[in-house]
């Protein structure tokens, strides 16, 4: 078994830092970073990746580490590997169109044994001053679901076992710390935790009060029983539980997922007859399962960020599980 890691309760996600939906001016983004390092209760841990603006958030927060007079040993940054930053020749950036603002590069997809260390050494690059010691596979899933046929299936899923092979490979070298996974089709993290020793795994929209299926439950526990350690992500749906119409990165109607909407009534109306806030609610749920260790929460707002790292510290009380339990919100048993 691989020897345990210490995460901090709470990570900060860094996709606002690459322009994710609007551009934050540079100070904004000094601004975040030194929100999450003062108010961070332990060793703080950006979590970022070189799709994020293609590079730009990892590029970001080194300035703003830099800017504030932060030293390398005095924080921990993760890089999600998989995408590398390519010039930009087209008029807007050809990944995830209308995703990211103002970006000067663009970014091309290549998971590989080598193409996995050409990301890894890119973002290191890009970080400048600073170094990812936490490392994992950006989106296997997706990569996963772009096979065109069962071959190219079987040639993707050694592509990802190949770049897994380098990231040990770093792992054993003393490069990085500790090695993970991050998805949000968890049946993607099942295979993978049966060929790869995993430190850590990051699952999205996955465990959340609306969303815990009976697999993902299973595959909690036998994480555990293998010593990874699990991170929750998305742990709103995307902002569907705090009233966005955005589900899971989609946009909804109630005309289009009415048992949703019906769901996210009836929570509502609990929450306000047990005095607590729908936030506390869906950050506290992620430690009803020992498993999980961390939430990861994204901010575009300085001012948020001690606010969400108070979500993590709130109580709600076993009766309010109850009822969520007795009203058919949820379907495991809180004692």
């Amino acid at each position: 078994m691989n020897q345990p890691i210490n995460l901090p309760k709470v990570i900060f996600g860094t996709s606002s830092l690459g322009n994710l939906f609007v551009e934050l001016d540079d100070d904004t983004k000094t601004q975040l970073v030194r929100a999450a390092m003062k108010n961070s209760p332990s060793l703080p841990l950006f979590d970022s990746a070189g799709k994020y603006g293609a590079g730009l958030a990892l590029e970001s927060l080194a300035f703003a580490l830099k800017a504030l007079g932060v030293k390398s040993h005095e924080v921990k940054i993760s890089n999600k590997l998989g995408w590398k930053r390519v010039p930009l020749i087209t008029e807007e950036p050809t990944f995830e169109p209308g995703a990211w603002v103002n970006l000067k590069y663009d970014a091309i997809q290549d998971i590989s044994y080598q193409g996995i260390l050409e990301c890894y050494h890119q973002g290191n690059e890009l970080l400048a001053d600073y170094e990812a010691k936490v490392v994992s596979i950006h989106d296997p899933d997706e990569y996963l679901a772009s096979a065109e046929n069962k071959e190219d299936l079987v040639k993707r899923k050694q592509d990802v076992l190949d770049a897994y092979k380098a990231l040990l490979e770093l792992r054993e070298a003393g490069k990085v710390e500790s090695v993970g996974v991050g998805a949000k089709d968890v049946s993607v993290i099942d295979f993978i935790s049966d060929h790869v020793q995993l430190d850590w795994a990051m699952f999205a929209c996955s465990v959340t009060p609306l969303t815990h299926e009976p697999s993902t439950i299973s595959l909690l526990n036998k994480l555990g029983k293998q010593g990874v350690k699990v991170i929750n992500s998305a742990v709103f749906n995307a902002g569907f539980l705090l009233g966005s119409d955005n589900l899971d990165y989609k946009k909804v109607t109630r005309e289009s997922h009415p048992k949703e909407f019906i769901w996210r009534d009836k929570f509502n109306a609990l929450c306000l007859k047990y005095d607590v806030k729908p936030a506390e609610v869906c950050v506290q749920f992620s430690f009803l399962f020992d498993e999980i260790t961390s939430i990861a929460l994204n901010s575009s707002s300085p001012k948020r960020v001690e606010s969400n790292i108070s979500l993590t510290e709130a109580k709600i009380p076993n009766s309010f599980w109850h009822a969520m339990k007795e009203n058919c919100l949820i379907a495991i048993d809180v004692t």
